[in-house]
C-alpha cells in the first residue's frame, strides 16, 4: 500500500509526539525509581505505556519505509 504525502505527512506528525511522550514516560521511570521509594503499580503503568508507544512507533517506522523488493 502506497502512502500519499499527505498520509506520510500525518505520519510523521504523529511518530514525533509518539517520541516525545515515550521520552517523558522514560524521564518519569528514571524519576520515579531515583527515589528508592516508589509505587511499584505505577511504575509498572508507565513501563506498559512505554512498551505500547514502542511498538506504535515501530509500526509507524515500518509504514514510513519504503518497501523493499527481497
Amino acid at each position: 500500500m502506497r502512502l500519499s504525502e499527505e498520509e506520510k505527512t500525518a505520519l510523521k506528525v504523529k511518530l514525533i509526539d509518539l517520541r516525545a511522550r515515550h521520552r517523558e514516560l522514560d524521564e518519569a521511570v528514571g524519576n520515579l525509581t531515583d527515589d528508592g521509594v516508589f509505587d511499584q503499580i505505577q511504575l509498572q503503568r508507565l513501563k506498559k505505556e512505554k512498551l505500547q508507544l514502542k511498538d506504535e512507533i515501530t509500526e509507524i517506522e515500518s509504514q514510513l519505509l519504503p518497501d523493499i523488493i527481497a
